[in-house]
């Protein structure tokens, strides 16, 4: 860590910030050697009627690898056929395509009417898993009015790790069909030490009616 500079200790005059001969900056650029996290962005699956969307492949033939320590995917207005639908996921390992990996998870959701009443936070017990097999929910009951729709993200942590189980964390933040806000946080591990190597979305309920999910590579 750098240590505590006064005014005469820090120059920035073209060669950008220097501390004990370490440049951070170089002309307003970070210098090369600095790891930035950029996110990169590797595959985008658009829905229109469909049942899943499945991320079988990324940067490889498999949708995870050592390319990256960890995944984010973007959920950008994903608009549900059925009324009071969630957005769930599973993953699985190898060629299998069960997608029933044991998951331990944790929830709690933010809510908020149009009409300034109804405001809670609340642990979401029904959206949780203890050593389940299920897909796991990662928004609550949106709402299929037409502009109706949820948004948010999901974070893989190493899921190509063969050493560690695989944690994850999840925003979903979307319209209930009550006329409401509705933010659900999610939070767990996939309870393997297998390597991951396929993903899928789905609706717990009926079809994923439009929406895009971009999948990025974070280093």
């Amino acid at each position: 860590m750098l240590a505590k500079l006064n005014y005469m200790e820090l120059r920035t005059v073209n060669m950008g910030v220097i501390s004990n001969g370490t440049t951070l900056l170089d002309a307003g650029a970070l210098d090369s050697g600095v790891a930035t996290g950029a996110m990169t962005l590797i595959k985008t699956l658009t829905a229109s009627s469909s049942a899943t969307l499945d991320f079988l492949n990324g940067a490889s033939s498999v949708v995870f690898d050592s390319t990256y320590d960890s995944y984010v995917f973007k959920f950008i207005d994903i608009h549900p056929a059925t009324d009071d639908t969630d957005l769930t996921f599973q993953v699985d390992v190898g060629t299998g395509t069960s997608y029933g990996q044991t998951i331990t998870s944790t929830a709690f959701q933010v809510f908020h009417g149009e009409d300034g009443n109804s405001g809670a936070i609340a642990y979401k017990a029904n959206r949780d898993q203890a050593q389940g097999t299920a897909f796991q929910p990662i928004c609550q009951d949106i709402g299929n009015g037409n502009d109706e729709s949820m948004n948010g993200e999901l974070t893989i942590f190493s899921p190509s790790s063969g050493t560690f189980v695989k944690h994850f964390i999840g925003l979903g933040t979307n319209v209930y069909s009550g006329d409401a806000s509705i933010q659900i946080y999610t939070a767990g591990y996939v309870n393997t030490t297998t390597a991951l190597t396929r993903i899928r979305f789905k609706m717990d309920s009926g079809n994923i009616d439009a929406g895009t999910i971009k999948m990025y590579g974070i280093k």
